[in-house]
């Protein structure tokens, strides 16, 4: 078992990794959005969703990615799941595994689950080869 890191070294830790991951421009615009009411929720997906699950070692991150994307569109996250394509692909993963992804939901979760998620993914896709 790792060593658990202390609140402001996983924060810190989290933060880079969030950035790394989702993007600066994504993570100023959320970090402008934190009122007191969510600011405790957002260092607690800093804290332990980016600086200890995504900062860990136990799978690279295409592997966290691939099955972000998984989870998310097999529970209907779809504000989520669009979000985690864009990271996706920052991180390396190829349409064709995301296609890949998207079959076994379609398996595993449910037909109209894979449906909903491969249009969102289409659309983001599409954009990304017009830039």
């Amino acid at each position: 078992m790792p060593d658990r890191l202390d609140d402001e070294t996983r924060r810190d830790q989290g933060m880079q990794v969030r950035r790394q991951v989702l993007g600066d421009e994504h993570v100023d615009r959320a970090n402008t959005k934190i009122t007191p009411f969510t600011e405790g929720f957002q260092d607690f997906i800093t804290r332990y969703a980016w600086g200890e699950l995504w900062s860990g070692d136990g799978v690279d991150r295409q592997t966290r990615s691939m099955l972000t994307l998984a989870i998310l569109a097999a529970v209907g996250c779809e504000d989520e799941f669009a979000m985690h394509v864009k990271a996706a692909r920052r991180n390396g993963v190829p349409p064709e595994h995301i296609r890949e992804v998207l079959m076994h939901v379609a398996i595993y979760a449910g037909v109209p689950r894979a449906n909903s998620a491969f249009a969102i993914a289409n659309t983001i896709l599409s954009e990304e080869q017009s830039d």
